[in-house]
C-alpha cells in the first residue's frame, strides 16, 4: 500500500517511514506542515495516510476531511489519544504516540476497515 506520512517531528517520521517499510507498504511522501500536507492529500497517489493531529501548531483537520471527500482511510497518530480527536472523526483509528510497528500494522488494517463499512 502506498501510504502518506504526515508528520512534524523528522524523527518520529524516520521511525513511522522504516515501520511502513518493514511492515511491506511504501511511503510516497513525507508532510510536515498543513499546508504541504494539504498538497500532497490531494496530489499524491496514497492509499492510506497516517496522520499526526497537531502540525506545529495547527490541527490537520482539514487534512482528514480532504481525505474523506477523496475515499481514502487515514489513522491519527496523536500523544493526546483519543482525547485529542474532533468528535466528528471519531470513527477514525487513533495511534497513541509512542507506537510500535505492531500497533502501526494494527492501525492500518482498523483503519481499511473503517473505511470499508463506511464507504461499501
Amino acid at each position: 500500500m502506498r501510504v502518506l506520512v504526515v508528520e512534524d517531528e523528522m524523527t518520529i517520521a524516520m521511525m513511522v517511514e522504516d515501520m511502513l517499510c518493514d511492515l511491506g507498504h511504501e511511503v510516497c511522501g513525507i508532510a510536515m506542515r498543513l499546508p504541504e500536507a494539504l498538497t500532497a492529500a490531494e496530489s499524491l497517489p496514497a492509499e492510506m495516510v497516517i496522520l499526526d493531529i497537531n502540525l506545529d501548531g495547527h490541527k490537520s483537520f482539514p487534512v482528514a476531511d480532504l481525505l474523506l471527500a477523496r475515499g481514502i482511510p487515514f489513522v491519527f497518530a496523536t500523544g493526546y489519544g483519543r482525547a485529542g480527536v474532533d468528535i466528528a472523526y471519531r470513527t477514525a483509528p487513533v495511534l497513541s504516540k509512542p507506537f510500535n510497528e505492531r500497533a502501526l500494522g494494527a492501525a492500518i488494517e482498523a483503519a481499511v476497515a473503517v473505511f470499508s463499512r463506511t464507504t461499501g
